[in-house]
């Protein structure tokens, strides 16, 4: 690969907030900012405004409107399509570094002049405190557009070997076709990387965020054309999640699908392609992320009061509302008692509510229908004779949607409570026997149908050897005396598989290799002459 050689990234540090610092108030005053954001979509460079809009209010403060979402028709979502196919030819012919040029400057907008615009976005928008926001709009997202510059020209360097009579080279192509790209509301970064991973490979992309993220997502959209992608390379199309969906995948040129979300709507999507493959000019590539039932293991040689540590921030950091999220808990029974405790005292003292305050600990979930759905369930749990509830359980929608951190312990290891994702504040917690190490790893192993993340805390290697071998396939990242949270870009490639996604791997080079169709030339110096063999 011809061009300029882009050095290894350095993760994005975080920037202190603390009490009286010159970056505290300026986060301040972002928060404080009151004016409305009317978010278009943006189709070839063109902002299309709509009767068909929808409000943006904080979670946390629901009486405070943050923006209005201008939602495309669906002949614009179909002419966004095409405009991604009309300048596809022309992102593709750019050389890697020119692209890779726009996402470093995007990085750097992101990391000066936006950051915190788009921290404070997230925060509003997302109902994340700034200890959650900034590693996450800002930190994250940066080291995205930075990695995936540095790893997409790793991909490139990929080649075959030549001989003595003939010259061998892969061609990195983007796919045929564009590339759709459904990003959540719980991390604006995922955002980031769900469309520049293939853009950086050549690819043109359909961008539906969500709603509940849609704000701090159009701060990035911004920074993207500011630093200089061309129209109609990324469209950036907020649509009903139903009619854009529909669009994409009846149109032929579709040739991937870019996703993080609920595992039920990745295996619709799937579904769907697979329904009508024949329909489409080429094969899409499918890559997704999805829920998770993460585990943490505590043995018996573990260390109560960091377990409990890990059990609270991996839980309930941003309202447990992460894929990696702690939501099950083996704990031997020796362990529990100083385990449980140090829990209660501990989640007695955070703070739930505004996100702007600094000592706040926990925000509100992410909307109604959240807040319904975990107030059902922990309402059903009290009635429960197989659940105790060690800490927590109480719901209130005043000023906003609040789900309190809930520790719940169950008899039953097989309970629903330790199966079914529920992307809120509920940990659920079986007790084992000591002497049952072996049982419980197979336990594990079988209850859920996710494989996301997980984490073993445990001093004995020889048990830990063994646990690491008997859950192989039980999570995609796996954490060792650490929470199951946190991944970061180049450090802990993201992903997992079975119910939780295709393990690509966010992040790395290994994600980017799926948005390139390579070509491989062989080039012989002197063809032969002669019919017969040895000639």
């Amino acid at each position: 690969m011809s061009g300029p050689q882009f050095p290894l990234p350095q993760n994005e540090p975080e920037v202190s907030f603390r009490p009286g610092s010159e970056a505290a108030a300026e986060l301040s005053r972002a928060l404080g900012q009151r004016d409305v954001v009317e978010i278009p979509a943006v189709i070839g460079g063109k902002r299309y405004f709509s009767n068909d809009v929808v409000e943006v209010r904080a979670p946390h403060d629901t009486q405070r409107l943050l923006a209005r979402i201008h939602r495309p028709t669906e002949a614009q979502i179909k002419e966004a399509i095409a405009s991604n196919k009309s300048v596809a030819k022309d992102w593709a012919n750019l050389t890697h570094a020119s692209r890779a040029t726009i996402l470093h400057r995007a990085a750097d907008i992101i990391a000066t002049r936006k950051r915190m615009t788009i921290t404070a976005a997230t925060m509003l928008g997302q109902s994340k405190t700034v200890d959650q926001a900034e590693p996450d709009a800002a930190c994250e997202l940066i080291d995205f557009l930075r990695f995936n510059a540095y790893n997409a020209q790793r991909v490139h360097a990929e080649q075959p070997m030549s001989v003595p009579t003939a010259v061998n080279r892969t061609d990195w192509r983007p796919l045929e076709g564009f590339v759709y790209a459904v990003s959540p509301f719980n991390f604006t970064a995922i955002g980031g990387n769900l469309t520049t991973a293939p853009a950086i490979m050549g690819n043109t992309v359909l961008w539906k965020p969500s709603e509940k993220s849609a704000l701090a997502n159009w701060i990035f959209f911004e920074a993207l054309e500011e630093a200089g992608l061309p129209p109609g390379v990324i469209n950036f199309v907020p649509g009903d999640a139903e009619l854009t969906t529909r669009v994409a995948l009846s149109s032929p040129d579709l040739a991937g699908i870019h996703f993080t979300g609920s595992s039920a709507v990745f295996q619709s999507l799937w579904k769907n392609v697979a329904s009508r493959v024949d329909a489409f000019r080429t094969i899409p590539r499918l890559v997704g992320e999805t829920g998770g039932k993460d585990f943490v293991l505590a043995h018996p040689s573990a260390n109560a009061s960091e377990v409990a540590i890990a059990l609270i921030r991996g839980a309930f950091e941003y309202q447990g509302q992460k894929c990696s999220a702690a939501s099950r808990a083996y704990i031997p029974r020796s362990l529990w008692g100083a385990v449980s405790q140090e829990m209660r005292e501990r989640l007695a003292t955070l703070k739930i509510g505004d996100v702007a305050n600094h000592d706040t600990f926990m925000g509100a979930v992410i909307s109604q229908a959240s807040h319904q759905k975990l107030s059902r369930v922990l309402a059903a749990a009290k009635d429960d004779s197989a659940v105790k509830f060690v800490s927590g359980g109480r719901t209130w929608s005043e000023p906003g949607y609040f789900v309190e951190p809930t520790v719940l312990e169950v008899s039953d290891p097989k309970h629903s409570l330790m199966q079914e994702e529920l992307f809120g504040p509920v940990l659920t917690v079986f007790v084992y026997e000591d002497n049952a190490w072996n049982e419980t790893l197979e336990l594990i192993d079988s209850t859920s149908q996710y494989a996301l993340t997980g984490s073993i805390f445990c001093t004995d290697r020889f048990a830990l050897h063994h646990a690491e071998k008997v859950l192989v396939n039980a999570a995609g990242n796996l954490y060792l005396n650490d929470k199951p949270t946190g991944a970061m870009i180049g450090q802990q490639p993201f992903g997992g598989g079975r119910a939780s996604g295709t393990n690509d791997k966010a992040g790395s080079h290994l994600n980017l290799q799926r948005w390139a169709s390579p070509r491989v030339v062989k080039e012989t110096y002197l063809p032969p002459r002669e019919w017969t063999f040895g000639a």
